[in-house]
């Protein structure tokens, strides 16, 4: 079925191609489906694939199929993605993306591609306003909110600049009116957002607690938006998606602030047992700097910092357990859940930071190294010992973002809740060895 179902849409995808192609005789050239004879008008296809091995130390009480287990090895495909977008008329731009995310031995079989993103833009004032709507990336509060993931700078992006990832969205995507473009060095997009319900995420609770949480009510309208001034040279925004490091072949410096907000989108219990609402709203400032240190032998550095209040409610924490290695969990008093989960998200502060090194080109062979180091430090209402989540490694860059081979090591803590006061407190850390092979045909 799984296989019938790609065979279908390679065959789709190659009918497209070539009923452009044989409508425009442009041909093919730099990588696209020209359209017509300057190629302002275009359609391109992307393929991007990230294979992690991991042996990882889970989370205290952490069970798979029933057994409690303390350490796992696994192999998953992190991410598989296929795009397909183009300027096919003049002022007319479509996006479309469909892959899976976090296949791994405990996924469901055959579960299939679904689809990422699906929007259409037209370019109202050229270079200065296109609008456009759809299921798409085109996010507000940070860079990261919407990163470019095959060009991340280590193993995976910031996924809590990603606040409401698969809560009230679809991996980041949401159902979005989005405004975006550039005046002069101003680089902006904002949104209007129709909230996916919660109750259709992994793990939601409609019970009413002390702490907040996402209410079942119907939502209001989310606004968002990110600006940032481009010092130097100017980045791209055809897609919603920032490029993690250029590796040395731009020279970029940006400032830049962001937004989102929601009324109403929490709720908690009062101390009389009544209901009381509370707003999202989130403010996130950072810098990003990415630029070679000497072009002739290849250097570069690849910065990036940034500054999050979040604003949930009272007390709300929220797990992230990306490719969750554990099925199951048989201590209730750890907070963090079971396998690699760790209180990624929560109301309060957030510092964020990552900076990578490129060595020179060719120093093995046609390749070369750079490694990296990053950390999420946060303090957060409900914890009672800030949080310092770290992780550092290095990629062989076989042939740039094309070819890339990164081994990192990622570093938790491990939270336990009080049994009388209502917050949690530090026991212990653990860690994750992860290898990651991506290939990108971009």
């Amino acid at each position: 079925m799984y296989i019938k179902k790609l065979t279908k849409l390679a065959a789709c995808m190659l009918l497209i191609g070539g009923s452009a192609l044989s409508a425009s005789a442009q041909g093919f050239r730099d990588g696209k489906i020209w359209l017509n004879e300057d190629g302002s008008n275009y359609f391109k296809f992307t393929l991007v694939s990230q294979v992690w091995l991991r042996n990882t130390d889970l989370n205290p009480g952490s069970t798979i199929n029933g057994y409690e287990k303390n350490n796992f090895t696994d192999i998953g495909i992190r991410r598989a993605r296929f795009q397909a977008f183009g300027q096919i008329a003049d002022r007319v731009f479509i996006y479309s993306q469909i892959g899976m995310n976090n296949f791994n031995y405990s996924s469901d079989r055959k579960a299939g591609f679904f689809i990422h993103d699906i929007m259409g833009e037209y370019e109202i004032v050229r270079k200065h306003l296109s609008m456009g709507a759809g299921l798409t990336a085109w996010n507000g509060l940070s860079r990261f909110s919407a990163p470019s993931v095959g060009s991340i700078l280590g193993l995976d992006a910031p996924l809590f600049e990603q606040s409401t990832n698969d809560v009230t969205d679809q991996f980041l995507r949401k159902l979005s009116i989005y405004a975006k473009g550039k005046l002069g060095k101003l680089d902006y997009r904002v949104a209007m957002s129709s909230p996916m319900s919660p109750l259709k995420a992994a793990g939601y609770s409609s019970a009413v607690g002390q702490f907040a949480t996402f209410s079942a009510k119907p939502a209001k309208m989310q606004v968002h938006g990110y600006f940032q001034w481009q010092f130097l040279d100017q980045e791209a925004n055809t897609t919603a998606y920032t490029t993690g490091t250029y590796l040395g072949t731009k020279r970029v410096f940006n400032i830049g602030a962001g937004f989102q907000y929601q009324p109403d989108a929490m709720w908690r219990a009062g101390n009389n047992n009544d209901t009381i609402e509370s707003n999202l709203q989130h403010f996130a400032v950072d810098a990003y700097y990415d630029a070679p240190i000497n072009a002739t032998t290849g250097t570069a550095i690849s910065a990036y910092a940034s500054y999050i209040n979040f604003n949930w409610g009272k007390g709300y924490i929220r797990n992230q357990s990306t490719m969750n290695p554990a099925t199951g969990n048989n201590k209730p008093e750890i907070l963090n859940g079971s396998g690699n989960g760790y209180p990624s998200f929560g109301t309060g502060n957030l510092l964020y930071g990552q900076v990578g090194y490129k060595f020179k080109n060719n120093l093995i062979g046609k390749t070369t190294l750079m490694p990296y180091v990053s950390l999420q430090y946060a303090h957060y209402d409900r914890l009672r010992d800030n949080m310092a989540y770290w992780d550092g490694g290095v990629n062989w860059l076989l042939k740039g973002h094309t070819s890339k081979l990164t081994l990192a090591y990622q570093s938790r803590p491990v939270y336990q809740s009080d049994a009388v006061a209502p917050d949690a407190f530090k026991i212990d850390r653990k860690g994750s060895f992860v290898l990651q092979y991506q290939v990108f045909l971009n």
